[in-house]
């Protein structure tokens, strides 16, 4: 399956399903993108479920499976590799984040405090189940087995979805802050490189899926307990 001609525009979507969702929920609410900002991992689980109907669409197109979209195999784990992958991808993303912060703020280890801006505790809670499958089968599916398997060159297999993998994050939140959007694509960028370029590699997924879920798992711990205790999330932001 090759899409080329069509898949940039197909990775650019999740950009303005961030940025519709964000200015939708901003009219709704009456107030502005900035501070509906503590309600993005909502928001992205909500855009996370059209991408994966969007994914169950390619596939239904193309008599796919998801499976099939990413190429995933059983019986081609190891867990001591698969434990030093995710160690590396962890210590990638989180270096990639903090590097980010330095060089956007001046500040070393620098985290947008509103990722981790609590909200309802019921919400909370839920999300802690929802967000983390949803974003990860959304997009591993959309930019590794739609993107990385929708160009035929090398490099562009791994540098178009890597670059649109990273662009998304500068809309979650959405604000219209050049500071903020440049934080966030340098924050993601070397970490989505760095899996595009393993998935090209090897066509497995599994490793950079499971990797995927413990960041995201440890986001959403960090709103649980900013939204239990509001008073932590005070004294990170003074």
């Amino acid at each position: 399956m090759k899409y080329n001609q069509k898949t940039g525009l197909v990775l650019l979507t999740r950009c303005f399903l961030f940025v519709i969702a964000f200015s939708l929920c901003s009219i709704i609410a009456q107030r502005n993108l900035t501070e509906i900002t503590h309600w993005w991992s909502i928001i992205a689980s909500a855009v996370n479920i059209v991408t994966i109907v969007v994914l169950g669409f390619i596939c239904k197109r193309n008599h796919i499976t998801y499976r099939e979209l990413i190429h995933y195999e059983k019986n081609k784990e190891s867990i001591l590799k698969g434990i030093g992958f995710i160690v590396i991808m962890l210590l990638i993303g989180m270096g990639g984040m903090y590097l980010a912060g330095w060089l956007c703020y001046g500040v070393f280890p620098y985290l947008a405090p509103m990722m981790i801006a609590p909200i309802p505790t019921y919400l909370a809670v839920i999300n802690v189940f929802v967000l983390p499958i949803t974003t990860t089968v959304a997009e591993d599916g959309l930019y590794l087995g739609y993107g990385v398997n929708g160009f035929q060159t090398k490099w562009a297999a791994i540098l178009i979805p890597a670059f649109f993998y990273a662009l998304q994050h500068c809309f979650i939140p959405t604000i219209p802050d050049i500071q903020f959007i440049m934080y966030r694509f340098l924050s993601f960028l070397p970490l989505t490189v760095w899996i595009c370029y393993q998935y090209y590699r090897k066509r497995n997924p599994i490793y950079i899926m499971i990797g995927h879920w413990i960041l995201n798992i440890a986001t959403t711990i960090q709103i649980v307990m900013t939204s239990f205790l509001p008073e932590t999330y005070s004294a990170l932001i003074k």
